[in-house]
């Protein structure tokens, strides 16, 4: 089979097409024909050298769908040939709070998406909706997966409250702004574009402020005339630390991510409080 390989981390000179033996399945396994994979950040990081626990060679890629082409022994022979979407998260555990040791995702540390065919643990196999394109289908499971994560399974998040989402545009705020929504929950959004804020309006989103003005936490609040239930964010540093006062007393605030770096301000006030406790 065909596959992109990345050889080295750095510049995009360093992915490679070529030809690699196809995937046989063992015991549990499924072999998958690629109809289309997705692109996510996690990609760019990992080729940039800017993620752990990276390995060279190796085949990027989390997100994929297409068609069973082969199946291991244990595994239920209906697979054959029916199109379908990949779970890129692999050995979660028993806990649903946190993953176990062995949890890793598609694409580091194994093998993923950006070849002809790759080979999943058919537990990881999902009917493709019929109502998605090949491309919609493939860009779903990891962003959809993490924002569901963030929203349902650690915010716990009901109808009525109201949703500050920051980042917007990225796969996960968008997928998070939408899930949010469907939840019957009021989503408020930042950005440090006036087209993404915009964007997110038509996505049902009640209204949103430019992060890169030094007022966007009281401007929010005032314009929703609260602070809000529930905040998801994904950049960390100076916009977790200005989260932790924009959210209500007794709120959630849940983090993903951390793009602008780490949150001193919010680990000196935790520290600050568990001496207070003490």
């Amino acid at each position: 089979m065909r596959a992109v390989v990345l050889h080295a981390v750095g510049d995009v000179e360093h992915l490679c097409l070529e030809e690699r033996p196809d995937p046989y399945p063992d015991e549990g396994e499924a072999v998958v024909r690629l109809r289309a994979a997705a692109l996510n950040h996690r990609d760019v990081w990992i080729r940039k050298g800017q993620y752990a626990g990276i390995k060279v060679p190796i085949i990027l890629g989390s997100d994929g769908a297409g068609e069973v082409v082969e199946v291991g022994a244990g595994v239920d022979s209906s697979w054959l040939g029916r199109e379908v979407v990949i779970d890129p998260s692999f050995n979660w555990g028993p806990d649903d709070r946190a993953q176990d040791s062995s949890f890793h995702i598609l694409g580091l540390p194994v093998d993923g998406t950006y070849a002809e065919m790759v080979l999943v643990p058919a537990a990881n196999l999902h009917p493709k909706p019929r109502h998605l394109s090949w491309e919609e289908a493939a860009a779903v499971p990891l962003a959809s997966v993490t924002a569901y994560r963030a929203l349902v399974t650690r915010a716990r998040v009901q109808a009525g409250e109201t949703v500050l989402i920051t980042g917007i545009g990225g796969g996960v705020a968008t997928t998070a702004l939408v899930i949010a929504r469907e939840l019957g929950a009021t989503v408020w959004v930042t950005s440090g574009h006036e087209s993404k804020l915009n964007a997110a309006r038509t996505h049902g989103a009640a209204g949103g402020v430019n992060h890169r003005k030094d007022d966007w936490a009281k401007r929010l609040i005032a314009e929703i005339g609260a602070r809000p239930d529930v905040i998801i964010d994904s950049a960390g540093g100076e916009t977790f630390n200005k989260a932790l006062d924009v959210v209500k007393p007794g709120g959630r605030l849940v983090s993903y991510g951390s793009t602008l770096g780490p949150a001193e301000r919010a680990v000196k006030r935790a520290l600050h409080e568990l001496e207070l406790s003490s």
